[in-house]
């Protein structure tokens, strides 16, 4: 099985938000996922469809796995459950943790159950600006620079340094 360096998102908006980020960070090789890397955090405004909520805490972290696209998935999906995220909730709505796979090598997937790289990748700055921290030459399998997405976008949504990168703990 090929081992593939990936990019995930993660957010938070109820609770502790850095706990729970600090959380995934440390459940994440439980599901066979090392994580590498992490970006600072960064508080950003909500987006999509409920604007009306508080404010996220995002980070992205570098991550290598021998996982398939879909047993990723299900991993991270796993995992939003055991950290206290309610299937079911309002599409965009407040969550205690958010957890997407934005890249995984030069995989791409397009069905019902997930789309790599990330749809939704290249047009939102709270994604690229803690991705671009990881890696500033990142791109897409087809070539395209996160960083000319990113200087692309227009700045109306918020973005603000909120703090140091999560932390990696051995063990």
């Amino acid at each position: 099985m090929p081992v593939r360096v990936g990019l995930l998102g993660l957010g938070s908006n109820v609770g502790d938000r850095r706990a729970n980020l600090q959380a995934a960070v440390e459940a994440l090789p439980a599901s066979g996922v090392q994580v590498v890397r992490c970006s600072s955090t960064y508080d950003t405004d909500p987006v999509g469809e409920v604007r009306e909520q508080p404010s996220f805490l995002n980070a992205c972290l570098q991550v290598q796995t021998v996982l398939e696209p879909l047993e990723l998935l299900d991993a991270v999906k796993r995992l939003e459950r055991e950290l206290g995220r309610r299937s079911g909730g309002r599409r965009h709505g407040p969550r205690p943790i958010d957890i997407d796979i934005l890249l995984l090598g030069d995989v791409q997937v397009r069905s019902e159950r997930m789309s790599l790289p990330h749809e939704q990748l290249l047009e939102r700055r709270f994604v690229l600006i803690p991705a671009l921290e990881l890696n500033f030459e990142a791109a897409l399998p087809d070539g395209r620079r996160l960083a000319d997405a990113l200087a692309a976008l227009p700045t109306a949504e918020g973005v603000r340094w909120a703090g140091p990168p999560l932390e990696l703990r051995a063990g």
